[in-house]
């Protein structure tokens, strides 16, 4: 057996065994300074497992990003294991490592309450303190289903795994559970854990199954890293898009209008007017055509582009009117497809880049929904690039050109492709069954980013049912991480249409299609906004840009004038001349408005204004005129600061 303790460093064992006990063996410090392994595969296994004689692995240190994938499930089943002594009756579902954390799923019969959220976390630290050894046994389906006859969450996840999968299970002190792992040695190596909230989860996603109790939590290696995660948990708390979308009056959502269709309100309007002000000048510099499609279609056109054999789960009901079936349209590419059909196209006119800001409905699952980040109502920042092989690269490095612009703009400066391929598989199933235009296209993508000096990562079984594609990973100013956009290709649904354009050589030839939105969905991509500038947008977004406040009522005729000059040269000011000055400056603050003018005597005399900033600085008294300009200035340079 051939293990890497570090690199350079490659320890050459007799024999097989389980790693604990070689580690031991030849340097038992070595247990504390690494946590699992990795074997030829790169697949995660644990210091319990038991290798054969001509294994090759290398060990993981703690500090490994993987390490914390390890450690939060683990974890989880400490979580599981103190709900299990404190709740005897309750039934165990799932506890996955996640993004910062873990979470595990429980059936109850009253709801966990904050109360119990505190118990738990001192049972928890009970099992930690003990230290109890994470043991993996390999068991036959009999004696598992013997094991699980008190948690039928658990008999079902049993069913549904293939009948020759080794079953493994993990045990730790009296707690035992159905897991593959892997795990760390025992629950006394994190003590640095904190249990966050308590929410329903449907049991696997499913509305119409039992909702379950959901405990999260997160743990991490050292105190000052927890510390530092729950600081930002608290400024996240702060910036979250769905307070601040209340406070600042920009969107809604109403019981009686339904679960994820935002209500705008007009400051909110004006986000969405900005972005696609932007998205439109941006394209039209790029050669795109502005094109409008309706927000129904027959089914047959759905059927066709096999978006109801792939994504009918996702589809709102079809409405039947006269012997004709309709849908709500899901998508915007099948009526782009049609107006690239609508005319002759030749290989000279290639290639044809049709946009639109077309609202979308699909029918998200109510567990799903969350703010404006999953709705079902949607306003798509959507183009479909129809192309000839020799200009896709072109094509589609403009595309991620295009977001780089974006996020220059937005002050991102950390971002991510990824790349998403199809599986072997889901081949007929999940993706159209062409495989060899499966590894041209994603061939295609790979070189294509790999030229163009663009970050990706790449992940198989996640493309869409027609073509590869790369959703764009974005993380705020505060390190959270979005999905905001997507940039796929597709290279089935045209050939269904039958678009073709002539080639020089008079023949017919099928285009490729890109389908991209570098601004996602205008909900996405605004409550990714309001959290990354914490509601303190830009003064080319902000909805109010400048507030006049005349200290007097003798300066209010000069506050009217000043109204007037701003709203003249575009800028969305109002006026505030109610209240206390000190009130009307802690509103606009509240409101995050950019500028507040405060007029008084002295700047009615000079024709001056005092511009104090939404971070407390106050400038030097500049005339009206300046004022504007450098407003101006701001919002046509679209500046970030």
């Amino acid at each position: 057996m051939k293990i890497q303790i570090r690199e350079g460093e490659v320890l050459d064992y007799e024999g097989g065994g389980n790693l604990r006990d070689i580690l031991i063996e030849h340097d038992k410090k070595l247990l504390r300074e690494f946590i699992a392994a990795t074997d030829a595969d790169k697949s995660h296994i644990d210091f319990h497992t038991e290798l054969g004689a001509d294994a090759e692995v290398a060990l993981m240190a703690w500090d490994d990003p993987e390490a914390a994938w390890i450690y939060r499930h683990s974890m989880s089943h400490v979580l599981a294991q103190a709900v299990r002594h404190l709740f005897p009756a309750a039934k165990l579902a799932i506890g996955p490592a996640i993004d910062e954390g873990f979470y595990y799923d429980f059936d109850v019969e009253t709801p966990f309450t904050p109360e119990d959220l505190t118990a738990i976390e001192k049972q928890m630290k009970r099992v930690v303190k003990q230290n109890h050894r994470f043991e993996r046994e390999e068991i036959s389906r009999e004696e598992a289903r013997s094991r699980l006859a008190v948690d039928p969450y658990k008999l079902e996840i049993l069913d549904d795994l293939e009948e020759d999968q080794t079953l493994t299970f993990y045990k730790d002190g009296d707690f035992v559970d159905l897991c593959r792992g892997p795990h760390m040695l025992s629950t006394g190596q994190i003590k640095h854990y904190k249990l966050l909230s308590v929410a329903g989860a449907y049991w696997r996603g499913d509305e119409s199954r039992k909702m379950l109790q959901r405990i999260y939590g997160t743990a991490f290696v050292t105190r000052e890293a927890l510390d530092h995660h729950m600081k930002m948990i608290e400024e996240a708390k702060k910036r979250d898009h769905r307070r601040l979308g209340q406070e600042l009056e920009l969107f809604f959502f109403d019981d009686e209008v339904g679960p994820g269709l935002p209500l705008w309100q007009p400051k909110g309007t004006v986000l969405i007017d900005e972005l696609e002000k932007l998205a439109k000048e941006t394209e039209a510099e790029a050669g795109y055509l502005r094109v409008r499609t309706p927000h129904i279609a027959k089914d047959q056109m759905y059927h066709r582009s096999g978006h109801l054999p792939y994504y009918k789960e996702s589809m709102y009901p079809p409405m039947e009117l006269e012997g004709v079936t309709y849908y709500l349209k899901p998508m915007n590419c099948p009526h782009h497809h049609k107006i690239f059909d609508s005319l002759p196209r030749s290989y000279r006119d290639m290639p044809i880049r049709l946009t639109e800001y077309g609202t979308c409905y699909r029918y998200e699952q109510s567990g799903e929904l969350f703010g404006l980040m999953r709705v079902r109502s949607m306003q798509m920042n959507d183009a479909h690039i129809y192309c000839r092989l020799d200009q896709f690269e072109e094509e589609f490095l403009a595309v991620c050109r295009m977001y780089l612009k974006y996020f220059e703009l937005f002050g991102i400066e950390k971002y991510m492709m990824r790349l998403s391929t199809h599986s072997q598989e889901g081949l007929g199933k999940k993706y159209v069954d062409q495989p060899e235009l499966w590894k041209k296209t994603e061939d295609m993508v790979r070189r294509t980013l790999e030229n163009g000096g663009i970050p990706y990562e790449e992940v198989a079984g996640e493309a869409a049912f027609y073509g590869p594609k790369i959703d764009v990973e974005i993380w705020s100013a505060i390190g959270r991480e979005f999905s905001i956009a997507t940039n796929q290709v597709d290279f089935a649904v045209p050939e269904k249409f039958g678009l073709h354009y002539t080639t020089s050589a008079g023949g017919e030839e099928v285009p490729l299609c890109i389908h991209r939105a570098p601004l996602g969905t205008h909900e996405r991509t605004i409550g990714f906004l309001i959290e990354h500038f914490s509601g303190a947008f830009p003064p080319w977004l902000a909805p109010v840009q400048a507030v006049v406040m005349p200290i007097a009522e003798r300066h209010q005729p000069y506050g009217a004038k000043v109204l007037e000059s701003l709203r003249a040269a575009g800028v969305r000011a109002e006026l505030a001349q109610d209240q206390t000055l000190n009130y009307r400056i802690r509103a606009a603050q509240k409101q995050k408005v950019p500028y507040m003018m405060i007029l008084g005597d002295r700047e009615v005399e000079d024709s001056q204004v005092a511009i104090r900033l939404r971070s407390g600085e106050n400038l030097d008294p500049m005339g009206v005129d300046a004022a504007l300009a450098m407003i101006t200035d701001k919002i046509s340079t679209r500046a970030i600061d």
